[in-house]
């Protein structure tokens, strides 16, 4: 049975599971997204972490934790992370957490500060609990270092760097968990434009825990920020004053290769999504290009929105992206958040020797909110979302493939992906 809710609107995109519905719609849990669910090891509970709060990057958003005994059918009373749910501004968000073979769940997030150049919600430090029962209790594991960037840094080193982890760790080809992360440039490096435009500069980069799985102290982990060049973006022209150099490429989908290559899909300002391939376990990376279903063939198109990727446990791959170019449903081009919709999602295979090494079959609508809005707004209480940002996982566990999403940003819901589905939408051998 699902929780109470105030409306029965959850049930829109037809899910098959409930992780969490806000009791009433301007409540302190409005928000609920960047929702991370990892199978325990030793109890095979589900464990979920997700940011919460009265609206997206309220003051008081921080991070809760729940489990799920049942394989998502039910999940406990959600509690806040400790260290994230602090004074107003300071709380801790968009984290990911890992799990060691010795069973440690280590969760990683950005926590503000109190300075920022860009948004109180991405300037911050890297901080780490950690737990040693599957995440029923906590220990604070302190801060690590983030590497900065000088091109793109504020020049007051104690202005924190703004950045986001956004999606569940994946292993290199030797074994070490990696994540993609965000980063934006501070607004001293790369101003508004002065027409007014919503563009700033943002680039995508890779944080690798190098001795994760021997069971370190957090203080003792060592860490390695990728590339070691420059970090990957795709132009964006901004003014015809100051077109040069602004860039814009963010939440990297990143996954890994039969080759033992890492291929990264990201999206952009252009209507299109662009990827990139590293032959050298991320220290650096092809020029970026346009994802064509196949090579030679169309164009994904996507507005600017979060497109994840993942790689099953048979080798295939799933990508869920919006098969637009921001300019369907109604919207306004690729950075309206009403282009957020509907999703689809296309299944891709390996092909060795192409230049595009991943091809798509075609693209298979999931579900749509139809337009209509609910939760708060983009920054406020009121207003409500219609668009379907995808902040989710997949879990593949005892036979079951789940994709977990937020719904508008404010329900949290799981969908079962079978395989008679998936073998509906294989690509053409072409």
């Amino acid at each position: 049975m699902a929780p109470v809710c105030y409306t029965e609107d959850w049930r829109r995109t037809a899910p098959d599971l409930v992780v969490y519905l806000p009791a009433r719609p301007g409540g302190p849990d409005a928000d609920n997204e960047h929702l991370i669910i990892n199978v325990m090891p030793r109890s095979g509970e589900l464990l979920a972490t997700w940011t919460t709060g009265t609206y997206e990057a309220a003051p008081d958003s921080r991070t809760v934790f729940s489990h799920s005994p049942d394989l998502g059918q039910s999940w406990s009373p959600p509690r806040v992370l400790p260290g994230t749910g602090e004074v107003p501004m300071l709380g801790g968000r968009w984290g990911v957490h890992l799990v060691s073979p010795q069973g440690r769940v280590y969760f990683f997030f950005n926590k503000c500060t109190g300075v920022w150049s860009f948004s109180h919600s991405t300037a911050g430090v890297l901080c780490c609990v950690y737990s040693d029962d599957e995440g029923h209790t906590w220990q604070e594991g302190g801060q690590l270092p983030v590497r900065r960037r000088p091109r793109y840094d504020h020049p007051d080193p104690q202005v924190p760097s703004e950045w986001i982890i956004w999606q569940p760790a994946l292993r290199d080809a030797r074994g070490r968990w990696i994540v993609g992360l965000t980063r934006w440039s501070s607004l001293e490096r790369f101003p508004r434009p002065a027409s007014g435009q919503v563009v700033y500069d943002a680039r995508c980069e890779l944080l690798r825990f190098d001795n994760l799985d021997d069971n370190p102290h957090p203080r003792d982990l060592q860490l390695t920020w990728l590339p070691e060049e420059d970090a990957i973006g795709v132009p964006v022209p901004v003014e015809p004053e100051r077109s040069q150099g602004y860039a814009m490429a963010e939440e990297p989908a990143i996954v890994l290769l039969p080759d033992g290559r890492l291929f990264m899909v990201m999206r952009t300002r252009t209507g299109q999504l662009w990827y990139t391939v590293s032959a050298d376990h991320g220290h650096s990376w092809r020029p970026p290009e346009v994802l064509c279903q196949h090579e030679g063939g169309p164009p994904l198109l996507h507005p600017k929105s979060p497109s994840p990727l993942y790689r099953l446990e048979d080798g295939r791959f799933l990508l869920f992206f919006h098969n637009h170019d921001g300019t369907g449903y109604g919207a306004h081009g690729p950075h309206d958040m009403n282009a957020r919709r509907p999703v689809f999602m296309a299944l891709g295979e390996f092909r060795p020797g192409s230049h595009q090494p991943i091809w798509f079959g075609e693209p298979r609508l999931l579900f749509d909110s139809h337009g209509v809005a609910l939760g708060p707004g983009n920054g406020t209480v009121e207003g409500g979302r219609t668009w379907l940002a995808l902040y989710g996982c997949i879990t593949e566990y005892q036979g079951k493939r789940i994709f977990w999403y937020p719904d508008r940003k404010h329900f949290l819901l799981g969908r079962y992906l079978p395989d008679e589905l998936l073998e509906t939408m294989r690509p053409s051998s072409r």
